[in-house]
């Protein structure tokens, strides 16, 4: 039976916020900006194993601890931790992508709930949409900080679904990283990929309803689908 979407559930680090300006607080320390992506996947890499093994981590703590790792064996300009301290404060400096503020308020015009379910902090989360003018847009901001794991463990969905009362398959996840896309779909949530860079989705994932490469496309995406399952 078909369920209409009516909360539109939202990935943040990658497909929100755009993180190019962390490879410059890694220049600014004395690194390769091309270690951010390293970075970045050793990062969940280490948080998804935490969570394939029954436990939480935080994404703060673990950032900062792969990160040390990494620039342990660089000629930094600086200490080590005043590096590590550097380089973590520009996740709270970010912006969102162009796209974002258009697309979340036709989102929020058209009548749909928008939750955000991020592995990173909430707090960061509120401060990116602040600065964006679109915190209001929210109804709130959900982190796995609160969750039983990261996603893409099915109880991190579980978990969202609880807290805004509404049924997994009322539920459209919006993400950038197929691997959510997956871990989504698997706990019964609708989902839309943002391919904001063009590459080819993974066949070993479970393909997303609804492929956009700006957030924009998502609502007459979505209002499309609904005419489309309307009986006539």
């Amino acid at each position: 039976m078909f369920t209409a979407v009516s909360v539109v559930v939202f990935d943040v680090n990658e497909t929100l916020s755009d993180m190019s300006p962390m490879g410059e607080r890694f220049r600014e320390v004395g690194a390769s900006n091309e270690l951010v992506r390293l970075w970045f996947a050793i990062l969940l890499r280490d948080g998804f194993a935490l969570a394939a093994s029954g436990d939480n981590g935080s994404f703060a703590a673990i950032g900062a601890d792969v990160l040390r790792g990494l620039l342990s064996g660089v000629e930094l300009d600086r200490p080590l931790d005043a590096a590590v301290d550097h380089v973590m404060g520009g996740m709270q400096d970010l912006g969102v992508h162009p796209d974002v503020p258009e697309g979340i308020r036709a989102l929020t015009a058209a009548g749909f709930r928008l939750v955000t379910l991020s592995n990173g902090s909430a707090q960061i989360a509120g401060k990116l949409f602040g600065d964006a003018g679109i915190r209001d847009e929210f109804e709130s901001l959900l982190s796995v900080e609160d969750a039983p794991a990261w996603k893409p463990a099915r109880s991190s969905y579980a978990y969202a679904a609880t807290s805004t009362g509404t049924d997994p398959g009322g539920m459209l996840l919006v993400a950038v990283h197929p691997w959510d896309i997956h871990g989504a779909a698997r706990a019964g949530l609708k989902t839309a990929w943002l391919n904001r860079t063009g590459d080819s989705y993974p066949a070993y994932f479970e393909a997303p309803e609804f492929t956009i490469s700006a957030l924009t496309a998502l609502p007459p995406a979505l209002a499309a689908d609904a005419q489309n399952k309307t009986p006539h």
